[in-house]
């Protein structure tokens, strides 16, 4: 059944309505505005002490909304430090999206920045290709990881471009969220091959702990509202269903098997719970942060 189903990520605009959606439906970007907050300027004192000028990049950046609320705590405890400011990300759109933050957000005249349209793996070749021995005080890859190959190496690569006292800095959904429920139970069949869509905070340390990389963790809590997924034919409901899977229109293309035991588990306990009528997904996230 996996190699039947496509990939939410096969059609851009469906991924980008559904994506946006999930935003508009959790507390995602809440809950790291609240850690960026709150615990990351514990994290950023520690980087780049006594630096003129902090080399930052973030892989994945998105639409940059929450790289600009990085670089102001990152700014608020280097004042007088200038930023060079790496973005990697993919997609066209997005990089406009950021683009047009940056030109509509006051107060960014320290910061220089660098967009570099393309995926981590392109990005890591350019980089060895054309031998570049630059270092970086803070990188961050936020929910980007199950989109490598290989996130594992991809993680080794970017830790390697630290500066000896610089920070990476990663956030996944938390294997105990309901999301990591969801995929250790249908890991075969929602889970391409070719993308580690499924890829935990989990795996990730595994890996650390076998190579004696030290890291510290921290827990954000995220819910979602998923109501709709269980109202057949509603569009939003659906839109939701696709981002939760990864699979393009999950309800028309998965069988009737799958599709019945997906949405039996998404209302379990420990996927879910029901307030006041309405059924709250578990969208916990995990962060890492990585020395070099």
């Amino acid at each position: 059944m996996a190699d039947q189903n496509r990939s939410l990520v096969d059609d851009y605009s469906r991924y980008l309505k559904a994506f946006e959606l999930f935003l508009e439906r959790s507390s995602e970007h809440q809950c790291m505005r609240d850690f960026i907050h709150n615990t990351l300027p514990n994290i950023l004192c520690t980087v780049g002490a006594g630096k003129s000028t902090l080399n930052v990049m973030g892989v994945g950046s998105g639409g940059g909304d929450i790289d600009l609320e990085i670089l102001t705590q990152l700014h608020t405890k280097h004042p007088e430090a200038r930023v060079e400011n790496d973005v990697v990300e993919p997609s066209g759109d997005m990089l406009y999206k950021y683009k047009v933050l940056v030109a509509k957000t006051a107060g960014l005249d320290h910061i220089t920045f660098r967009f570099n349209k393309m995926t981590a793996s392109e990005f890591e070749s350019d980089w060895k290709q054309r031998n570049i021995d630059r270092k970086f005080d803070f990188i961050h890859m936020i929910q980007m990881l199950y989109y490598v190959k290989d996130p594992e190496a991809t993680v080794s690569f970017f830790r390697s471009l630290l500066h000896k006292d610089g920070k990476l800095l990663i956030i996944l959904v938390s294997g105990q969220s309901g999301w990591g429920r969801l995929w250790r139970t249908y890991r075969a069949q929602l889970c391409k091959s070719d993308i580690s869509q499924c890829v935990t905070p989990g795996d990730i340390k595994n890996f650390l702990d076998a190579e004696g990389i030290p890291y510290q963790s921290h827990t954000l809590q995220s819910q979602m509202d998923i109501t709709e997924c269980f109202t057949a034919g509603d569009e939003k409901g659906e839109l939701l269903l696709d981002f939760l899977t990864e699979v393009l229109e999950f309800s028309k293309n998965a069988s009737p098997e799958l599709k019945a035991g997906v949405l039996e588990l998404l209302k379990q306990p420990e996927c879910s719970r029901e307030v006041d009528g309405r059924i709250i997904f578990n969208n916990n996230l995990e962060t890492l942060v990585l020395t070099p």
